[in-house]
């Protein structure tokens, strides 16, 4: 089976809706892929690829980088997807557990280097003022994850930034969920320390959460 040509992050055709798939789960899409369905292939690529680009650069601080991993795992999503076991584990859990080895892969060979600066998601453009504090914000909040030990980074990622729960990120991690708590709680409490001087400055605010 033909797999789907490497993403192209700016394709225009890569952005058409697809209002008819949308409510279709991320395993029947991927199981209709493996049963040749191209369209079914296009659908996940539009849904998954900017959560694992996202997560993948949170964690190597490398735009560039971040993008070939997550085409590598998406790639690694289309060619279990004929082999693929129904009801055996989420599709999202699967990727990002793909995502979070190739990462972690990727910074055992760069260790040492130095924070890179990452690019904000074209959004909305708000006022300049706005533009340079959310620049800073992110800076800031990169700045502070990247002073984590790897495992805390991943799951303070995984559950404060892509949302997972507990469980999820368990299976994600390969760690019981008390590990998993432990490590966000350890997180959270390092990364409110290392921004404890700019919170105010910043606009950080303190959930307590």
């Amino acid at each position: 089976m033909d797999l789907p040509a490497r993403v192209r992050y700016a394709d225009p055709v890569m952005t058409m809706p697809f209002d008819a798939l949308n409510d279709v789960s991320d395993e029947a899409l991927l199981i209709s892929f493996g049963n040749g369905d191209r369209e079914a292939a296009r659908a996940l690529t539009m849904r998954l690829t900017p959560k694992v680009l996202g997560y993948s650069a949170r964690l190597l601080r490398d735009r560039a980088e971040a993008e070939d991993v997550a085409q590598e795992a998406m790639l690694r999503l289309w060619k279990i997807a004929p082999e693929w076991r129904q009801g055996e584990a989420q599709v999202s859990t699967w990727l990002y557990r793909v995502v979070t080895n190739l990462c972690t892969d990727r910074l055992r060979k760069k260790r040492g280097k130095g924070l890179d600066e990452i690019a904000e998601p074209e959004d909305e453009r708000p006022s300049q003022d706005a533009v340079l504090m959310q620049r800073q914000r992110v800076d800031a909040l990169q700045a502070a994850l990247d002073t984590l030990p790897d495992r805390q980074r991943e799951a303070v990622v995984l559950r404060h930034i892509e949302g997972l729960g507990n469980p999820e990120i368990a299976e994600v991690l390969d760690i019981s969920v008390e590990a998993v708590e432990s490590l966000t709680a350890r997180g959270k409490r390092a990364l409110a320390k290392a921004l404890a001087s700019q919170r105010e400055i910043l606009g950080f605010e303190s959930d307590g959460s």
